[in-house]
Order: structure tokens, then C-alpha cells, then sequence
């Protein structure tokens, strides 16, 4: 089965079943959430989505290669004034079925507007929670890596002598940091906070996220030419992020008209971009990322 730069109809469950073993570099995507998106997966009840979710997740392990990652985009939903906790399930019989728990991402709705609830507040982050199969996985931090920030000014300019050398963590952890090795940088690591917007025209779907977060993850987990799987690709913004940074994509979904959405936002895509042969037929911009 042709799998590279296609968007497919059917059962996320059902079509991975035809790919080949350790064939994915990253698997990023967002399932519809417990209770939601009823017309489309039948609206999974919180007490079920583990059982639900799990047989995918075990061809999700099977697909993905050892030196892959797997982002997992959920959040609990409140059931009768408590939040569920059918997500903390899901990873610990995830852990159980061979996955590691290696991070937790969050991702932060700068642009959330206000709203008031009787017993809590408006949500305004959702969690990214990153699986591996094996400790050692294809990681390319420099390629998120953001500007050093206002607090060097001061702060790299007064350098006391513990500051010029590994000063270790006085609980004895064994973590410990050296201030004077970020003198002279224009750029630092970032944190696993993510402060990015919503998006504000959701194109038909009722969970679109914004481009620039499976951008983010796809820049630190994978190269040119990789190949990326979205199983739950809704109006395609995964595969859109794939090919804008010159990877591959496979897309999936169960709905119909989804997946014409998602091929019109690709295909739109494709004919800004010159064809190139190399690594599978991927597309690729002058300047290695296309503008939408």
C-alpha cells in the first residue's frame, strides 16, 4: 500500500494494519476527546476510551521506529463536577503495553478569552504527553532552540564565581547548571511550556489545533525526508505542517469529509511548491519550509 503523502479514509486501526513494522519517525495527533466529537467516532464514554484508544495505540507501537516519538494530544474532560481520569489510565496502560513515558508537553492558549464556571476556571492549557519505544530516540533540540531573552542582560553580566562553574543541586539530585555557558549566546533551549495561539478559523472541524504545534514537534523530532502519521488527521494541519517543513506525511481519518478538507489544504500546498524526487517525492521550498 502507498502510505507516503497520502491522506486515507477508514479506521486508523484498520489501515495501519497494512504498514509494515518500525515504518513512522513521528506519530503526532489529537483523538477526539472523551464524549466529543459524537458524530463522527460515536462520542467515546470516558469509562471506555481506554479500551478504546488501546488496541491503536499497540499498532501505533508497531509502526512507529524505535528511534521514533509519539505525541499524544488530549485533556480530561470534567464528569460530574471531577475531572475524569481516564487520560492518567491511558498511560499506565500504555506503560504497560511496552510504551515509555519519557515528557509531558504544555501547551499554553495565549489568546483564551475569559469565561466563568460555578466551581473551577476556563481551561487554558492542554497537555502533550511524548511515548518512545525505546530511551535512546532521534532528538533535534538546536532546531526549537529560541532567542536567549532580557534576563541575560543582567543576569550574565554579574557572574559570581559559582556561576562560572557546574554548581550542583543542593538536594542531590545530581542535576546542576553552569551560568557562564550561555555568555555570548543569542539563543537558548526552551522549556516544555508552549506558548502559542488557538486557531481561530477551525475549517469544519471542532478541534483544530494551530500549525505551529505539530510544526514545533516536527522540527525536534524529525529530518528532512522523514515520515510523519497523523491517525486522527481532521482537517489536516499535521500533514500541512509535514509538508511546509519538508517531511512526509500519512494522514487518517474516519470521516469523509475530513479528508477532503484535508486534501484541499494539502493540495493547495503542493502547487506552490516545486516537485522534488528525493526522499519518497517530498516537497520541497527554496528555503526548505513553504508559505501558506
Amino acid at each position: 500500500m502507498d502510505i507516503i503523502n497520502k491522506i486515507l479514509l477508514g479506521d486508523c486501526e484498520d489501515i495501519l494494519k497494512e504498514v509494515p513494522d518500525n515504518t513512522f519517525d513521528l506519530i503526532f495527533t489529537s483523538p477526539p476527546y472523551a464524549d466529543q466529537r459524537k458524530s463522527t467516532y460515536g462520542g467515546i464514554k470516558p469509562d471506555d476510551y481506554v479500551d478504546w484508544f488501546l488496541p491503536k495505540a499497540a499498532e501505533f507501537q508497531r509502526v512507529l521506529k524505535p528511534s521514533g516519538t509519539f505525541i499524544l494530544n488530549i485533556k480530561e474532560r470534567v464528569v460530574n463536577q471531577e475531572r475524569h481520569t481516564y487520560v492518567i489510565n491511558l498511560i499506565l496502560k500504555m506503560r504497560e503495553q511496552g510504551w515509555l513515558w519519557t515528557e509531558e508537553f504544555i501547551w499554553y492558549k495565549k489568546n483564551s478569552y475569559p469565561g466563568k464556571w460555578p466551581n473551577r476556571f476556563r481551561d487554558n492549557w492542554e497537555r502533550l504527553i511524548q511515548f518512545n519505544k525505546e530511551k535512546q530516540f532521534s532528538m533535534y533540540q538546536e532546531s526549537v532552540m529560541v532567542p536567549v531573552g532580557d534576563w541575560a542582560k543582567g543576569r550574565l553580566n554579574h557572574l559570581s564565581d559559582t556561576d562560572m562553574k557546574r554548581d550542583e543541586s543542593k538536594v542531590g539530585s545530581g542535576f546542576g547548571k553552569n551560568v557562564s555557558n550561555w555568555i555570548n549566546r543569542d539563543k537558548v533551549y526552551p522549556t516544555n511550556v508552549l506558548h502559542l495561539a488557538t486557531e481561530c478559523s477551525n475549517r469544519n472541524h471542532s478541534a483544530a489545533f494551530p500549525i505551529e504545534l505539530p510544526k514545533w514537534f516536527i522540527k525536534l523530532f524529525t529530518k528532512p525526508g522523514d515520515l510523519v502519521l497523523d491517525p486522527f488527521v481532521g482537517s489536516g494541519t499535521t500533514a500541512l505542517a509535514a509538508m511546509k517543513l519538508s517531511r512526509n506525511y500519512l494522514g487518517i481519518d474516519i470521516k469523509e469529509e475530513y479528508i477532503q478538507i484535508s486534501k484541499d489544504r494539502v493540495m493547495g500546498i503542493q502547487i506552490r511548491l516545486p516537485m522534488a524526487a528525493e526522499s519518497h517525492g517530498k516537497y520541497i521550498a527554496d528555503n526548505g519550509e513553504a508559505e501558506v
